[in-house]
């Protein structure tokens, strides 16, 4: 079977990772969660009492930290599990600064690619396709409401027991917004060969089924070309 990469790309809480590994394991892809990395270095700045705004200190970390992706969506800092400590409201809030800055996006990145060469892969981020995987077969630009990704973002905290509140939650996904699609480098932005997905009325399974339709069709226009 002919090898695939798939982008997805969005705002913060717009379902991406959701609906990445959902994809990944109907079709049998590798997925790459990217901002669980990126939550990864954030969890070790705070661990290690670096401000995440001081973009020195944290760039200063780099050498310091390897982290790894596991199945089962498992994700290890420095051989530590990781898995629920980077979703606290503390990482949360923290983690576009950490994203922001080139240094430590470049070291990921290295990282991502490396990845994407080995197998079909499915990978979401803020910029996956404009960045770093910009030759994926299938780009999806997914967005929603900030109201719907606020409600989506906290359902999923209550569910995982991480304390939070829905006011929170939408100050955070606003301000995270704003970082990211500001930042110099990289900046969240969709690819101009990106597919507009708007899942502010779409469940889960319609969003993961209008996806594999996409991915479905561009399989056959690439073995048809041969």
């Amino acid at each position: 079977m002919r090898k695939i990469t798939v982008a997805i790309d969005g705002p913060a809480a717009a379902g991406k990772s959701t609906v990445a590994k959902l994809i990944a394991e109907k079709k049998g892809y590798t997925y790459i969660d990217t901002g669980a990395m990126y939550r990864a270095f954030t969890w070790y700045c705070l661990k290690k009492g670096v401000d995440c705004q001081n973009e020195a200190a944290c760039v200063a970390l780099i050498p310091e930290v390897n982290i790894e992706l596991k199945p089962g969506h498992i994700v290890l800092c420095n051989g530590e599990d990781v898995s629920f400590a980077i979703r606290q409201t503390d990482v949360s809030g923290n983690v576009s600064y950490i994203a922001s800055y080139k240094d430590i996006r470049l070291a990921l990145v290295v990282l991502q690619r490396a990845m994407a060469e080995k197998d079909s892969v499915i990978m979401d981020g803020r910029d996956i396709g404009t960045y770093v995987l910009p030759n994926a077969d299938v780009k999806i630009y997914q967005i929603a409401s900030v109201e719907t990704r606020a409600v989506r973002r906290y359902e999923e905290n209550i569910a995982k027991g991480i304390p939070c509140t829905l006011e929170e939650i939408e100050e955070d996904v606003r301000r995270r917004d704003y970082i990211d699609s500001h930042r110099d480098f990289a900046p969240l932005k969709p690819a101009p060969d990106s597919i507009l997905l708007d899942t502010s009325y779409m469940s889960i399974q319609e969003v993961v089924d209008t996806i594999i339709m996409i991915i479905d069709r561009k399989i056959k226009e690439l073995e048809e070309r041969g």
